[in-house]
């Protein structure tokens, strides 16, 4: 447990502050591009094809965006159902950045969708496409971040409660005592949506078949998806956490990574060694002589060089927690890239590298997310303890 006050507090300060601004800008050439994209078609903007239908923004975007955005999936499995208090204080940062990595996540899918003004027919016309993973995915990521929403409104309702309107302070009272009475329904689909949608994304890349790499292809490739989500969402969790605490002068929460290091430290350990051994078993390890055998190596042996730090000693110093979860996340992140577009080989005739239009809708998509992320933990009281007399972001 952290020493300081466990209250949540808006961090206030001025809010266009120079990297804000760079951000903004980042994101304003991001929403251009992307305008060009709603104007001239997706051909005007990117390198997909037939063959590679979908690239960056949904293999990052998406794939990995809504990773991004399980940290409040992994610290709400370790705070509500294994009964871990302490880690208490990271909920809610995690949980606004859960929803800010689905929010932008489902703006990527719009922006990926070749007739995306039919995306209304998802939920409306369900029955015609009952066996879809894609359906399974779109309907529980909808479904999750209206589940986010709920979930952080209590934040909404506390900065009312503090103004000075009485029907806005009554409002927030009503609305604060009906979160806390269906708390227990709005925790179990904020772990059930997840965990589905997250293993759907896996079992999408087994309907291309023989089209994936066999290093990638295995029955059990919707399980590897499930723990590598929480793997990146205690990644981010810590990330968030150091950074916020350097860039809003707030204390930092080094004993609660340290713990909350060494789990993710095993869970790194138990998927690598699953992800070897079931290639292993399945008479895989001969194609390590490759290019793919390289791609393979790297997402099993950055998740175990992460483990190595997490699991010493070293994971009780501030930069070293850093180290570890920049080499946790590229790993994590790199098996879900991989899955989706490395070990996809739709034939010789087709090759795929993304344009930098598209890379610069991406960027634009991050940059939108850490400002919308800024903005709001200084307008609203999410991050816990006291107001620091000197913001430095």
């Amino acid at each position: 447990m952290s020493s300081h006050a466990q209250v949540h507090v808006a961090m206030g300060g001025r809010l266009m502050t120079r990297p804000f601004m760079v951000l903004l800008a980042i994101a304003g050439v991001g929403a251009v591009t992307a305008a060009v994209r709603f104007l001239y078609g997706i051909g005007a903007v990117s390198n997909l094809s037939n063959g590679y239908p979908w690239g960056v923004w949904i293999a990052i975007d998406v794939v990995v965006g809504t990773a991004i955005g399980c940290g409040g999936y992994a610290v709400g499995i370790l705070v509500y159902i294994l009964n871990k208090g302490q880690y208490h204080p990271l909920v809610r940062p995690a949980v606004l950045t859960s929803l800010l990595g689905y929010g932008l996540a489902v703006i990527a899918v719009i922006i990926d969708l070749g007739r995306f003004w039919s995306l209304w027919k998802v939920p409306v016309y369900v029955w015609r496409w009952s066996h879809s993973p894609q359906l399974e995915v779109a309907l529980c990521v909808a479904a999750y971040t209206l589940v986010l929403m709920i979930e952080l409104s209590p934040a909404l309702f506390e900065k009312l409660r503090a103004g000075t309107s009485t029907g806005l302070r009554r409002l927030a009272e009503r609305g604060l005592t009906l979160v806390e009475k269906n708390f227990v329904w709005i925790l179990a689909l904020g772990l059930l949506l997840p965990t589905m949608h997250q293993s759907s994304l896996g079992t999408m890349m087994l309907l291309p078949g023989p089209r994936m790499h066999p290093l990638w292809l295995t029955p059990w490739l919707p399980l590897l998806f499930v723990v590598n989500c929480i793997l990146i969402g205690f990644a981010v969790v810590v990330l968030e956490a150091t950074f916020s605490a350097a860039a809003f002068g707030r204390p930092r929460e080094t004993v609660m990574l340290a713990s909350l290091s060494r789990i993710a430290g095993w869970i790194a350990v138990g998927w690598s060694v699953f992800r070897v051994g079931e290639a292993a078993l399945a008479g895989k390890l001969g194609y390590l002589n490759s290019g793919y055998g390289l791609a393979f190596m790297a997402e099993v042996l950055l998740p175990l060089a992460a483990a190595a730090i997490l699991l010493s000693e070293r994971r009780r110093q501030a930069m070293w927690q850093v180290r570890g979860a920049i080499l946790l996340f590229v790993g994590a992140a790199l098996h879900r890239v991989d899955t989706y577009l490395v070990a996809f080989r739709p034939g010789q005739a087709f090759s795929y590298f993304p344009a930098v239009p598209e890379l610069l809708i991406t960027f634009g998509i991050i940059a939108a997310e850490v400002a919308i992320y800024i903005a709001v933990v200084k307008t609203f009281p999410i991050l816990e303890g006291p107001v620091p007399a000197k913001k430095t972001f």
